[in-house]
């Protein structure tokens, strides 16, 4: 029988911060992978601000979450376009840009593609 597991994301496994202080990334790690809170801070932007750790022209992590506060835009390579806010939830493919709407914090609840995102490479 499967056991019970509690982790919070207040007290993070690990903690990964984004460049230029534009705000982190906190993780807790289950066998199924890591589960991510990234609170990304207004004026940050993907291609500017992980694009450099990510060395890819645009984010190519698949991304399936949740939008606790804050609003964010997403734009696909092919041009589709979509924003989100709170109480969304929201599947974003790999190949796209995003950055903060307005003057919050964006909190995101990232349950897929956070196993090496902002990590610098080796």
């Amino acid at each position: 029988m499967a056991s019970m597991i509690r982790k919070s994301l207040d007290q993070p496994e690990e903690t990964r911060p984004v460049a230029e202080g534009m705000g982190q990334v906190d993780l807790v790690n289950l066998d199924a992978g890591p589960v991510a809170r990234a609170t990304f801070l207004p004026g940050w932007k993907w291609s500017q601000h992980v694009k450099p750790i990510a060395q890819t022209d645009s984010c190519m992590v698949a991304h399936k979450g949740y939008t606790v506060s804050g609003r964010l835009k997403v734009v696909m390579d092919d041009g589709e376009e979509i924003e989100f806010g709170p109480g969304d939830f929201g599947v974003i493919p790999p190949g796209h840009d995003a950055w903060v709407l307005g003057d919050e914090p964006y909190v995101y609840i990232d349950w897929q593609g956070m196993s090496d995102y902002a990590k610098p490479k080796e």
